[in-house]
This record gives C-alpha cells, sequence and structure tokens, in this order.
C-alpha cells in the first residue's frame, strides 16, 4: 500500500562528504591560484622579474576559469548526489509465502524390512522422503521415527542438506523396542507442530506399511484435524506382503513356527487419511506418487500473508545522472575547450 511521501532519505549519506571537495577549490581566489600555477610553469624558462615583460596576461582568463569551476563542480555535485542515493515515495508491498509444515512419521518397525518392494520397504520410503525434500516447493519439513517409541530425528527445518544427510542413517537395526506405535509417534509430531507461527498450516505426513493395533488411532488423528493439522498418508509396500527377516538372518516365526507374513496394510491406512481430512497415496518407483501428495498438500494449505510487509523504494538517482549527463553534452558541444 502506499505511504507518506515525506520519506526523503539517501541510501549512502556518507558520500555527502565529497561534496567539499568544490568547497575547498572555490575558497582559494581564483587569480592566486591561476597565478600560482602559471609562475610554477614559467619560472623554469625565465627569471621572475623578466615576466611581467614577457608575458599577454588575457583580460577573461579569470572569468573563465571562474566557469569552468562552476561547470566541474556542479557536475562533481550531481555525481555524488546521485551515488548517495536519494529516495523518496515508497511503496509496502503485503508477501505472501506457502507457510506450511509438515511433519514426517517414519515407520522403522521390523516389517520395514521386508523387500517386497525392491530393495526393500525402508529403503524404498527412504528415496521417497528425498525426493520429498528435494521437490519441497518452500514446505518446511521436520522428522520423527517410530516403532514401539518414537524419536524426533529432526525439528521443522528447511535445511535440506541436513535432512538428506539423516535421512541416510536411518534403518530398522537402530530400533531396541520392536513393535509399531503409532500414536506415540504422533505425539511427537503434535508437539513439533504446536509451536510453529500462527496461521502456518500444520500437516503429519506417514510413511509406513501400517497393521497397528491400536483401535484408538481414528480418534486420535480426528482431534489433530480438529486443531488444523491434516494428516497424509503414503502406503510402503504391496498387498500380497513378504516375509519378515529377524535382525540376524532368517525370517521372524509364528508360534507355530511359520514365518511371519506382512502385507500392506491399505485400508487401514486410508481410513487414517480420511479420518484426518488428508490423503493417501501408495509409494512407487515414479516420480508421480512424490508429486501428487506434494501438490495436494500445497492446495490444502493456502498461502501465509505475512505480518511484515516489504518497502519498496522508489529510486531517484538517475534524473541526477541524467542531468549531468546533459550538461556533459552541452560542454563537450562542438567547438568548446576543455578548460
Amino acid at each position: 500500500m502506499p505511504s507518506d511521501p515525506s520519506g526523503f532519505h539517501f541510501v549512502y549519506p556518507l558520500w555527502l562528504l565529497a561534496l567539499s571537495i568544490p568547497a575547498l577549490l572555490w575558497l582559494m581566489p581564483p587569480g592566486q591560484r591561476i597565478a600560482q600555477q602559471r609562475s610554477a610553469r614559467l619560472k623554469r624558462y625565465a627569471d621572475a622579474h623578466l615576466l611581467p615583460h614577457l608575458l599577454i596576461q588575457p583580460k577573461n582568463a579569470q572569468a573563465q576559469h571562474r566557469r569552468s569551476l562552476l561547470l566541474w563542480s556542479v557536475l562533481w555535485g550531481l555525481g555524488v548526489l546521485a551515488m548517495a542515493g536519494p529516495r523518496w515515495h515508497y511503496t509496502d508491498i503485503q508477501v505472501f509465502q506457502p507457510g506450511s509444515n509438515v511433519v514426517i512419521l517414519l515407520d522403522l518397525s521390523r516389517s520395514m524390512s521386508v523387500t517386497d518392494v525392491k530393495p526393500s520397504r525402508l529403503v524404498r520410503a527412504r528415496q521417497e522422503m528425498s525426493d520429498l525434500i528435494n521437490t519441497r516447493s518452500g514446505i518446511r519439513m521436520g522428522m520423527v521415527v517410530f516403532a514401539t517409541v518414537a524419536h524426533v530425528v529432526a525439528p521443522i527445518t528447511d535445511d535440506t542438506q541436513t535432512l538428506q544427510h539423516l535421512i541416510s542413517a536411518l534403518d530398522t537395526d537402530m530400533v531396541q523396542l520392536q513393535g509399531s506405535r503409532l500414536s506415540h509417534a504422533l505425539d511427537r509430531a503434535e508437539q513439533l507442530l504446536t509451536v510453529q507461527p500462527e496461521g502456518h498450516s500444520r500437516a503429519i505426513l506417514l510413511l509406513s506399511d501400517g497393521d497397528f493395533p491400536e483401535p484408538e488411532l481414528f480418534k486420535r488423528v480426528a482431534q489433530l484435524h480438529a486443531q488444523g493439522i491434516r494428516f497424509y498418508v503414503m502406503g510402503i509396500g504391496t498387498l500380497e506382503g513378504g516375509r519378515v527377516p529377524a535382525p540376524r538372518g532368517d525370517w521372524i516365526l509364528t508360534s507355530k513356527g511359520q514365518p511371519v507374513v506382512s502385507p500392506l496394510a491399505e485400508e487401514q491406512l486410508q481410513a487414517l487419511a480420511q479420518a484426518g481430512k488428508g490423503f493417501y497415496v501408495r509409494a512407487d518407483y515414479r516420480d508421480h506418487d512424490t508429486q501428487t501428495l506434494l501438490q495436494r498438500i500445497q492446495t490444502d494449505a493456502p498461502p501465509v500473508l505475512e505480518n511484515n510487509p516489504i518497502r519498496v523504494w522508489q529510486e531517484h538517482y538517475y534524473w541526477l545522472v541524467l542531468l549531468m549527463l546533459l550538461l556533459l553534452l552541452l560542454r563537450f558541444r562542438r567547438g568548446a575547450q576543455l578548460t
């Protein structure tokens, strides 16, 4: 919005000190200065007492010198004022930014080591996270990993390089207590999101194969949506599933001695996304899944109007430069002498 045009000021006021240089030249009388200059040159060719008899003094020499000094002083002054950067009139522009904050929840339970998607569910999830961070389009992200217990890996940040470095270190072997408790991870994500600036959109993105034995999850996700936190899900795995590897080789077995098979619990994940008024997508090897998810997050998060507008000043130094060029053009017209 336009503001009061009375805010005249110089961007670089120290340049104004250079205006004193022409003033110092004017303090010395022109005749004395001319005489000193000419005398210093002519004394090399003749004695001082002979000079009055040898030289013809032009009657308008001092007047010509004053005019020349006046012109160059004006040119110098215009150049200095232009360098000082005169400003007046400004416009305050309200800034819109995405204002989206997303906490990624990564499942590190043993079932994420299943190889029904190559090379494994966890590796696929890390690849998806890396793609999300690289193409986040201004979305600030945090990271929480969980199995039975949840841990904050990174607070909400826009430091892409740090987030990428942390992703490469995530592995199911980091988890001591196996299991899959999503509710604890939701609590950690809520703590990270509630401290974000008011008015910014907030969301949780879950990367998991599902199968959470917690009947209260849907109610918890609905409570988060009531606080303005949307819930998005990316399913990792296939509906057929695969055998769950044991920490030291072989397979995790059931009580009957059969290998445990972990399919993608897609129906549960879809229901969770629906409870959080978010969106569900199954991960694949193409970029379509991450692009679709990010577009949905950005669509659900309208731009935020910043409280502090950007003030744009109108620069007026070019008027001084144009005037200076015009005077130079007149000075160097045909037949003019450079004195």
